[in-house]
């Protein structure tokens, strides 16, 4: 490895280590002062390094990270004040909270709860149960309130485009660790940095399927997270004592209560499970939990005969 390249790793694994403690931490007083300290870096020269890396000031992935987390309570728990969820999301006040809900969403918290909740995605585009377009975080359109055009709606309503017959349970899941290997962006990417972390995980002896199981871990909602913002990490399970370096993180997934449905599908099929796992909420009497939804894969479609992945969406839950 060169100087260039093993800097860039070393850089990143403290970005790495700061977005990890951020996301941690959102309802704490985070300070340039306190980040920088986890980092290793100056204030000074931290914040041009974060800018530089994740095309974001450290004050605006922080705003961002923590209104996109009330905009997903708001939607999964109604039951919960918005004064509470702003308290839980880092906002000093309510006041400051709605000024900033308002700012990225252009309605506000009371507004975005009494909407219907997005369950479906199709090509991108993210509709309710009943057919209402939704939208995301500073998206000027569609209309939020907007009805599907006449031959959208068809296809909407039929179900054969949207929910698979698969089964979907409630199971205690266990505690996995980790090493991940982080992307941002579009869902048909996150092969490349699979690509790199068994490139890194294989000549330590830390690749031994199937003992060993690889896991997409997400931790944005792409129906509130612009897809350019949506984080994903590329995982694979290890024993406790295994230390990452460089890009590569360590992390934990915890065990507890999860909706599991399982899945045989193509490349093009993750959608579809997705919306089939949405549906099921909605008709459960369970709701989503803090904590992170994840993919846990038994093969790779390579060893598949008709190239299927076969895995279980995992999303932790807690009744309603």
């Amino acid at each position: 490895m060169n100087a260039k390249d093993k800097s860039r790793q070393e850089y990143m694994a403290r970005i790495n280590r700061v977005i990890d403690y951020i996301e941690k931490n959102l309802n704490e007083d985070i300070t340039l002062e306190k980040i920088a300290q986890i980092a290793c870096f100056s204030p000074f020269h931290f914040h041009r390094i974060f800018s530089t890396l994740t095309n974001e000031t450290l004050n605006s992935f922080v705003q961002r990270l923590r209104i996109e987390k009330a905009a997903r309570q708001l939607s999964n728990d109604k039951t919960v004040s918005i004064s509470e969820i702003a308290d839980k999301c880092g906002f000093g006040s309510v006041a400051h909270f709605s000024r900033t809900f308002r700012k990225y969403f252009g309605l506000t918290a009371k507004e975005f709860r009494e909407t219907e909740k997005a369950i479906f995605s199709i090509d991108g585009f993210y509709y309710s149960k009943n057919g209402q377009v939704t939208r995301k975080i500073n998206q000027t359109g569609p209309d939020f309130k907007g009805q599907l055009c006449g031959d959208n709606l068809n296809q909407f309503n039929h179900s054969k485009f949207i929910i698979m017959d698969t089964k979907i349970e409630i199971k205690e899941m266990p505690e996995f660790n980790v090493v991940y290997c982080r992307h941002t962006g579009s869902f048909n990417q996150i092969g490349k940095a699979y690509e790199k972390l068994i490139k890194w995980a294989a000549p330590r002896g830390l690749v031994r399927f199937p003992e060993t199981k690889t896991i997409t871990v997400y931790h944005d909602d792409p129906a509130i997270t612009e897809i350019e913002q949506v984080r994903q990490s590329a995982c694979i399970t290890v024993d406790n004592d295994v230390q990452a370096e460089g890009e590569f993180g360590k992390m934990t997934l915890a065990s507890g209560k999860y909706a599991v449905g399982h899945f045989e599908i193509d490349e093009k099929g993750f959608e579809k499970a997705w919306n089939t796992m949405c549906l099921w909420f909605t008709e459960s009497g369970y709701q989503p939990r803090d904590g992170y939804p994840y993919e846990l894969y038994y093969n790779s479609p390579e060893e598949d005969a008709n190239g299927k992945f076969v895995l279980d969406i995992c999303i932790p839950v807690k009744t309603l």
